[in-house]
């Protein structure tokens, strides 16, 4: 029997980043925890003539449901974050051109001459009944119907070295990686860095397209079912995801090419404990079978992911098989 938990922050409860905040309660390992969390805006943005520059504090953006104690975990160990269901929790999602914040255009750390490109917010409505979310042009008359494809923006752990990290940013433990692939079915693994990890989630989003160009995906508030389990020791150095089609490995750092790198050595590793292959052999393997999409490339550090198809290779089993099994458990809870 899954024990499960539901969990509503308000709004002082909040978490901005990831450490340096104390735990919303404490849960056992193999908890199933159905959880609320607000858009990366904070709700500033409702409506088109909502500006990000005039309504959004970016001190208080990608507000994190949690943290939560988990009991028993120690640094070394390995959490297991499988997502069950996401649901977008508003009738709209909401999308913004920030100035000098996206991927095509100056910012602080690329600085250039130039004008920011206009500020500007797009409002995408949600059918539920066709299960779809709306892009209407804000500079023409265009209008198309998207599928929704739920997601979650941040995961993530408490770093290591009692480091506190803006919920912004993504690195080792996990944090504002932006891909898609967190989606429903997935197992995210992610290394313990302190006692009880304090693990949170949040950054729903409606759909976003690989690399988030822009800097922002249709962005909304989420209900999660997620189910939070406990694997001692055999922490990844970097977050690793499971589904059911695919092995991947993340990584997240500048410049771009050097997360491609981080995630690749971390895919030879993997292969390497999956198929107990030399390492020459898997950096071979994993030349001729990668696919490695690019998450985001506008955040505080770029994520890349590597993944493996496992159709092309041997049936094997990862931390004792407990994506498995906790598919098994989450078919109960939706």
């Amino acid at each position: 029997m899954v024990d499960i938990i539901e969990y509503t922050p308000t709004r002082d409860e909040y978490a901005y980043t990831f450490g340096g905040v104390a735990p919303v309660m404490r849960i056992r390992p193999g908890t199933a925890l159905r959880l609320w969390s607000e858009d990366a805006f904070n709700f500033a943005l409702r409506s088109t003539s909502d500006l990000s520059s005039e309504k959004v504090d970016l001190r208080f953006v990608n507000p994190q449901t949690g943290p939560f104690y988990v009991e028993g975990a120690e640094p070394g160990d390995t959490l297991a974050i499988h997502i069950v269901d996401l649901e977008p929790a508003r009738d709209f999602g909401a999308s913004a051109a920030i100035p000098f914040f996206g991927g095509l255009t100056s910012t602080g750390a690329t600085a250039m001459l130039q004008e920011a490109l206009p500020d500007t917010t797009w409002i995408y409505h949600l059918d539920r009944a066709r299960n779809t979310v709306t892009f209407d042009g804000r500079f023409g008359d265009f209008s198309v119907d998207l599928p929704v494809e739920p997601m979650l923006g941040t995961v993530g752990v408490a770093p290591a070295a009692g480091e506190v990290r803006t919920s912004l940013v993504p690195e080792r433990f996990g944090g504002n990686m932006d891909s898609p692939e967190v989606k429903a079915g997935a197992t995210i693994y992610l290394g313990v860095n302190v006692e009880g990890a304090l693990f949170s989630l949040g950054d729903g989003h409606y759909r976003q397209g690989e690399g988030e160009a822009c800097g922002t995906a249709v962005e909304g508030a989420m209900n999660s079912t997620v189910i939070v389990d406990l694997i001692k020791g055999q922490a990844p150095a970097w977050p690793r995801f499971e589904s059911d089609t695919h092995w991947m490995a993340v990584g997240s750092t500048r410049p771009l090419e050097d997360s491609w790198r981080v995630g690749n050595v971390e895919m030879v590793m993997w292969l390497q404990d999956l198929f107990g292959l030399h390492a020459m052999d898997a950096y071979q393997l994993l030349s001729q079978t990668s696919i490695v999409p690019i998450a985001n490339v506008v955040d505080a550090n770029y994520s890349v992911v590597v993944k493996v198809p496992k159709a092309l290779l041997p049936a094997a089993s990862a931390y004792d098989g407990i994506h498995a099994d906790l598919r098994a458990r989450a078919a109960g809870l939706i």
